[in-house]
């Protein structure tokens, strides 16, 4: 079975290279979400549990003024738990270092499965991060408008509590997922390039007529 589905995909890769790229590129990227709604939660509950740092305020970048005038934050995670609160610096660190173990993990597999890219690793990883930096602010920059409503829809308004933290969790994972999923693929058409090995020299192909006539 497996045997037959490998050559289907390699015909289809032939016959739709840009396709097949995309398809994996889907794939992949949504293995690497599940990844991240697996861990978001995860590390939520460690930081609440085992450190104070809900209760440590993180506002910093302020960009202009929500609509009833209170100051807006790029990076809004006011101190104290959810929904009241912003969930703090605990709820930063886990949600960056959930992307951040998502984002080195998909960085290998996309180079190296998807676009099968073997142009310099460290090049591409350069603009990699600087992509990664800009979408974090952009996806930050979006989080100030909806989390806040998720949490406190299922929270409070549906009444589900813990329940619902880890509902908004997933929610807020996709999106920021979703946000990462169509910004990145260009990127990675640009920095996961293949490129055509050089043909090797006339000399190196062809036995000379000094070597031909040795043998």
């Amino acid at each position: 079975m497996f045997t037959k589905i490998a050559t289907w995909w390699a015909g289809f890769q032939q016959k739709h290279p840009e396709l097949s790229k995309f398809g994996m590129f889907f794939l992949l990227s949504n293995g690497v979400t599940v990844l991240q709604l697996a861990l978001m939660p995860i590390f939520r509950w460690a930081f609440a549990t085992f450190t104070e740092l809900t209760d440590v305020g993180f506002q910093v970048l302020p960009v202009g003024s929500n609509v009833d005038g209170s100051q807006y934050y790029m990076f809004d995670y006011a101190a104290g738990p959810l929904p009241g609160g912003g969930g703090g610096l605990a709820y930063f660190l886990a949600v960056q270092i959930t992307l951040l173990i998502a984002q080195v993990i998909n960085f290998f597999l996309q180079r190296n499965i998807t676009f099968k890219s073997n142009t310099s690793i460290w090049v591409a990883a350069f603009w990699y991060a600087i992509a990664y930096v800009v979408i974090t602010f952009i996806a930050a920059a979006a989080q100030g408008f909806y989390k806040a409503p998720i949490y406190d829809f299922f929270m409070e308004t549906l009444g589900w509590g813990a329940t619902g933290s880890v509902v908004a969790d997933v929610i807020t994972m996709i999106i920021n997922s979703a946000i990462s999923f169509w910004v990145f693929y260009p990127i990675f058409k640009v920095i996961f390039r293949q490129v055509p090995a050089a043909p090797l020299a006339e000399a190196e192909v062809a036995e000379s007529p000094a070597e031909s006539a040795g043998k």
